[in-house]
C-alpha cells in the first residue's frame, strides 16, 4: 500500500508485442496459469507477430474446461495458432492425456529447431526444459508475474536469475497487478460502509488503519492466534 503502480491489461498487451516484435529467437514467459487475461495477452502477441503460443498441459486443461464461456474470448484447445508443450515423462495423468488428445502438442526437440516462431509459456519449474531447447541467441525471458515477495518465492526468482544468466537471456517484467488502488479501495469501503473493517492480506495494516480512519467504519488491526467473532 505504499506505492502504486498503475497500468492496464491493454498496456501490457501493446508491450508483448512489441517484445515479440523484436526478438529474433525463442520467447519464453512466465505468466500465472489461471489468467485468462494474460493468456488472451499472449496469444495476441503471437499471432500478431507470426508466432504460436504454446501452453503448459495444465494451462490447456484450464482453456479445455473454460471453452464453453464466450464472454472470455480465449483461444480453443485445437486453435492453429496454440500448441500444448508436452514434457518428456513416463506416465500421464489421465487429465494431461485428454488435452494432449484434444490439442497439438509440441515437445522441446521440436521448439529447438524452430525457436523463432514460438512464445513458450515457462514457470519456474519448467525451466530444466531448458537444458534440451537450448535458447539461441536473440531469445529472452518475460516475467508476467508478481515480483517475488516471500523468501521461498525469492529462492525460486534467485535460481531464475542463474538460468537466465546461463543462457544469456534478458528478462523483461511485464505485469499489471490486479489489486484495487488506495483510493478505490477507500472510495469502495465508504459506499458500503461496514461497522468494522478487518485488513488481513497486506504488509502495512498500521497505514492502512490511518488512511481509513475518518470513515464510519471502525478498523481492527487482527493479532496472531487471536479469536474474533464477526
Amino acid at each position: 500500500m505504499v506505492s502504486v503502480e498503475l497500468s492496464s491489461e491493454p498496456e501490457v498487451a501493446e508491450k508483448l508485442s512489441r517484445i515479440a516484435g523484436h526478438a529474433s529467437g525463442l520467447i519464453l514467459a512466465n505468466f500465472a496459469c489461471a489468467d485468462v487475461d494474460r493468456l488472451r495477452s499472449f496469444y495476441k502477441a503471437a499471432v500478431g507477430n507470426n508466432r504460436q503460443l504454446v501452453v503448459t498441459l495444465r494451462q490447456a486443461y484450464f482453456l479445455h474446461r473454460l471453452a464453453d464461456d464466450p464472454r472470455l474470448n480465449i483461444p480453443k484447445i485445437d486453435d492453429e495458432n496454440l500448441l500444448i508443450f508436452q514434457k518428456t515423462k513416463k506416465k500421464y495423468h489421465r487429465w494431461e492425456q485428454e488435452v494432449m488428445q484434444l490439442g497439438r502438442t509440441i515437445d522441446a526437440q521440436e521448439i529447438s529447431k524452430k525457436q523463432n516462431q514460438f512464445i513458450l509459456a515457462c514457470s519456474f519449474y519448467d525451466l530444466g526444459e531448458l537444458v534440451e531447447i537450448k535458447p539461441s541467441a536473440g531469445s529472452c525471458y518475460v516475467l508476467s508475474s508478481s515480483e517475488p515477495f516471500n523468501e521461498e518465492m525469492e529462492l525460486d526468482f534467485n535460481r531464475l536469475i542463474n538460468w537466465l544468466e546461463h543462457y544469456g537471456l534478458p528478462q523483461y517484467h511485464v505485469h499489471v497487478s490486479g489489486h484495487i488502488t488506495p483510493l478505490h479501495l477507500r472510495d469502495a469501503l465508504k459506499t458500503m460502509n461496514p461497522k468494522r473493517i478487518i485488513p488481513i492480506h497486506g504488509t502495512h495494516p498500521e497505514l492502512f488503519s490511518k488512511f481509513m480512519k475518518n470513515l464510519n467504519s471502525k478498523t481492527l488491526i487482527p493479532e496472531k492466534a487471536k479469536t474474533y467473532r464477526i
